[in-house]
């Protein structure tokens, strides 16, 4: 359908290079899109690329260290000149450091804050400007079940992602005049190298999400990609500011 249709547009997924990021990514190039693969394992990014370069797009191999300001924006310059646009932004790139409060060092506390969050503020306002000239324009937040629910293990995720929620409120209200739809993905427990090794800091978390979770297993990468699809596309044109869980139903089961 044409509404899905990512052909001529441009992507820029932050985190890109694994987990649900590259699961995100896949989607989106199945659907046509350039693709900008940014990241600090630059060895990983490559191999990503190369991945998405066989589904026939254009891809892009970015350096970035999302918690400084300066790289953020040099990220994005980089892929309009590398690619010549670009149309869609993913803020997926993120961190954990599993410990509980009183145990939490302040330093352990903004480098997660400054990772999950305050990287999707930089990099959404240094795409504004761009998307506002282009005529529009879509951001893709990536915050957690932790932005719904506390864990006594992991204080400054939660907070992160909480405020990844409001961010992407605020962005959508500010922005909406503009044409630029701002939403966010909710993942629940997927299978990724970090929850890897979230299953062998925190004990009993795999029965405990297996319990929990009506579909009964845990999630995929690629279980985003169509999510992705639909909140990059022309399909969406008319939805901003909301959070999608992308759970098997762990958030709404009692």
């Amino acid at each position: 359908m044409s509404l899905f249709d990512l052909r001529g547009r441009v992507a820029l997924v932050t985190g890109g290079n694994g987990g649900i990021g590259l699961g995100m990514a896949r989607g989106m190039a199945q659907a046509g899109a350039a693709l900008a693969i940014a990241g600090r394992n630059m060895k990983k990014s490559e191999a990503a690329a190369a991945e998405l370069a066989k589904l026939d797009v254009k891809t892009a191999v970015l350096e970035v260290d999302v918690a400084n300001e300066a790289s953020c924006r040099k990220m994005i310059d980089d892929t309009v000149k590398r690619l010549g646009r670009l149309d869609i932004l993913v803020n997926n790139a993120g961190i954990n450091i599993r410990k509980v409060p009183n145990e939490l060092a302040l330093e352990e506390w903004k480098q997660v804050i400054d990772v999950n969050l305050t990287s999707a503020f930089i990099c959404s306002h240094a795409v504004y400007p761009r998307m506002k000239e282009a005529g529009g324009g879509k951001i893709i937040n990536i915050g957690s079940m932790l932005s719904i629910f506390g864990a006594s293990f992991a204080p400054a995720y939660g907070a992160s992602k909480g405020g990844v929620v409001q961010l992407t409120k605020s962005l959508a209200v500010a922005w909406a005049i503009d044409n630029i739809q701002v939403n966010a993905v909710l993942p629940g427990w997927i299978d990724t190298d970090l929850t890897k090794k979230a299953r062998e800091e925190v004990s009993g978390l795999n029965a405990m999400v297996l319990m929990r979770t009506p579909a009964r297993r845990w999630g995929k990468p690629e279980d985003h990609a169509g999510v992705a699809v639909f909140l990059a596309s022309k399909a969406s044109d008319f939805v901003t500011g909301t959070s999608i869980p992308v759970d098997g139903g762990y958030s709404v089961q009692v």
